[in-house]
């Protein structure tokens, strides 16, 4: 049986932005890719963050029935929120430790529904270094970005 991974990414240009968020799913036997799947996305004025969450989000609602997955993220935010701050910002009604709205509550929320239906293990890489799969989602997220880009012009 497959062994399934998401990579994704998010990328904003100025912060907030043109966006874009990317992710490359993979089936692997062993060490060979079996299938793949590139998804892309964007909008024209977000941030940085929001991008990090489409991503993961799309990749999980993507699946059409349960599945058991590696979400491989360079998003410290998007891993450090669903593996660990969620339970609290929702015991405290969606507020932060200082008491603060958490920010992008709609996609946590979307997040925590998409990850809901599957079995999840969040893993955080460095990103730009060189890790093949997370330059793939990188630049599918800048690929996602690239219609909302103000075009430079000729001089």
């Amino acid at each position: 049986m497959p062994v399934l991974f998401a990579y994704t990414d998010g990328a904003c240009s100025g912060n907030p932005g043109p966006g874009g968020w990317g992710a490359l799913l993979l089936a692997k036997e062993g060490d060979q890719v079996v299938r793949e799947k590139e998804l892309m996305g964007g909008e024209p004025m977000t941030t940085n963050n929001r991008m990090e969450l489409l991503a993961a989000i799309h990749a999980l609602e993507v699946l059409e029935r349960p599945s058991v997955l590696t979400v491989v993220t360079d998003s410290a935010y998007v891993k450090g929120g669903i593996t660990s701050w969620l339970v609290n910002w929702k015991r405290r009604g969606w507020r932060t430790a200082s008491n603060e709205p958490v920010k992008n509550e709609d996609l946590w929320r979307r997040l925590e529904e998409a990850a809901s239906r599957h079995t999840v293990t969040w893993r955080w890489i460095k990103g730009h270094a060189g890790h093949a799969e997370n330059e793939r989602a990188d630049a599918l997220a800048r690929a996602g970005m690239a219609p909302f880009k103000p075009k430079r012009r000729a001089s």
